[in-house]
């Protein structure tokens, strides 16, 4: 009968729970996977981290509807966490942080962010969702530029002349990907002149704010299949102007900025700089202090991560992030797009052994999965570095799997922290009930594909593995 992990622990007395410190060097000394393996084939579904009961207003509620992203968890599960371990001032750090929902709810908490990704559009959300600018200032900016872009490109369409003083050059980037996904010149002038208008604006984080904005409509603009969260094209589709979606979906951020800006506590948006580190950097290098932080709150990239920079490469060329999505794979955790990588030796029986059955269907994927499970522990040591003693690593992860062979994320993840010096404080199991993530998946290459293609859910549950150090 499955139970819920406390029951589980007091009905087994699982010696999982209740390990000493050792040295993060020696490895555990015991049916490690068995039990491991056991704890997760007989967890119940916890349904109080499901928040089934949210609504799509309630999880983007101020700044968390500025950007579609994927895999993004809702910011009420963080904020649980948050709230559970830690105190007012102490640090909350995300060494995956994404599109920043754990540094939003850190700092609307009174907590100090610290957060990185080593994804520039993740960069850019992020320092735009949690940088609250004074509303009206904002505002005046936002409605001069509208003003400026409406009187420009209406003025361009109609071919009249006008007295008006804006100049306005488009900026369009030189790139065959542009064309390929933006094949309707009048698509791709109206949106230069929007970025061309908006490199104009000198505010760092008002320029930043109108970026955003900007990549959120992209994918709208191009032809992009709507539907698929895979870089699928649809050649019938009529992109819908650039302008029109733009100013809707400005007005709205404008909306999220000023509930920001009225629930971040003074205090923290008096000293921004003293409370908030967002950078785009390596998840093994965090910019922290060695027992310093008291919780760490993220979502991992799972092992098809490279799979996420195809879903960010309209902002990645029109931005100048990189000029190609190969190059812009390259950096993700795990990709099989690196040209070569150096490891010696994963933590994890149970990663071992999936390698060793993956290999037999593929050993580029096989080679593809040892460089993440062991890139992940990397990261796992670094957590483990500016950890606290006491302090709380919350990781949000499910399992896949690729060639039909399961990927127990979860499980390894735990074995591997185990071994470095972690014990379990405790897991959940929880349902994803809507999740921006590709929910599909096909059976023969494990990867995500398009809803009619699709023979099964990518992920039903997902676990929060709360581990602490010792």
């Amino acid at each position: 009968m499955p139970l819920l992990f406390e029951e589980l622990v007091k009905k087994n007395n699982s010696p999982l729970v209740n390990m000493k410190k050792r040295s993060m060097i020696e490895p555990i000394k015991t049916n490690l996977q068995v039990e491991i393996l056991q704890i997760f084939n007989n967890l119940a579904e916890d349904t109080v981290w499901a928040f089934e009961d949210l609504s799509r207003k309630d999880t983007s509620y101020a700044t968390h509807g500025y950007h579609r992203y994927p895999a993004k968890f809702i910011p009420q599960l963080a904020r649980r966490c948050i709230e559970k371990y830690t105190t007012i001032d102490e640090i909350v750090c995300d060494p995956f942080m994404g599109c920043g929902t754990t540094l939003v709810e850190s700092l609307v908490s009174g907590r100090k962010a610290v957060g990185v990704d080593i994804n520039p559009v993740a960069w850019l959300i992020t320092k735009v969702k949690t940088t609250p600018i004074e509303p009206t200032k904002l505002e005046n900016e936002v409605k001069q530029l509208l003003g400026d872009l409406t009187l420009f490109i209406e003025t361009k369409k109609n071919e009249q002349k006008t007295s008006s003083n804006i100049e306005i050059e488009p900026v369009i980037p030189d790139n065959k990907r542009i064309n390929y996904w933006f094949p309707h010149e009048n698509i791709r002038y109206e949106l230069g002149i929007i970025l061309g208008r908006i490199n104009q604006i000198r505010d760092d984080d008002i320029k930043n704010f109108c970026l955003c904005a900007f990549s959120q409509i992209l994918k709208n603009s191009s032809i992009w299949l709507m539907k698929s969260v895979k870089p699928t094209r649809d050649l019938k589709k009529q992109p819908i102007d650039p302008l029109s979606t733009f100013k809707r979906h400005i007005k709205r951020m404008l909306k999220g900025n000023k509930e920001l800006f009225e629930i971040m506590p003074d205090h923290v948006k008096k000293n921004l700089k003293d409370f908030l580190i967002a950078e785009k950097q390596d998840a093994i290098n965090l910019p922290c202090e060695d027992n310093s932080v008291s919780l760490i709150v993220t979502s991992p990239p799972y092992v098809t991560s490279y799979e996420y920079a195809d879903l960010h490469q309209l902002t990645a060329l029109w931005l100048g992030y990189a000029k190609d999505v190969t190059e812009f794979r390259e950096g993700f955790i795990g990709s099989i797009h690196k040209k070569e990588s150096v490891h010696d030796g994963i933590k994890s029986e149970l990663a071992e052994q999936e390698i060793k059955e993956l290999s037999k269907k593929s050993k580029r994927e096989s080679e593809a999965v040892r460089d993440y499970f062991f890139e992940m522990q990397q990261c796992f040591e670094e957590m483990y570095r500016v950890l606290k003693l006491k302090g709380k690593a919350c990781i949000v992860i499910g399992n896949t799997e690729l060639k039909k062979v399961p990927i127990l994320n979860a499980e390894v993840f735990v074995e591997t922290m185990l071994n470095l010096g972690f014990k379990i404080h405790k897991i959940v199991k929880r349902r994803i009930p809507s999740k921006i993530l590709p929910q599909t998946r096909d059976s023969k290459t494990g990867r995500f594909t398009s809803n009619h293609k699709a023979d099964r859910l990518a992920y039903a549950y997902e676990y929060i593995i709360m581990m602490e150090k010792i």
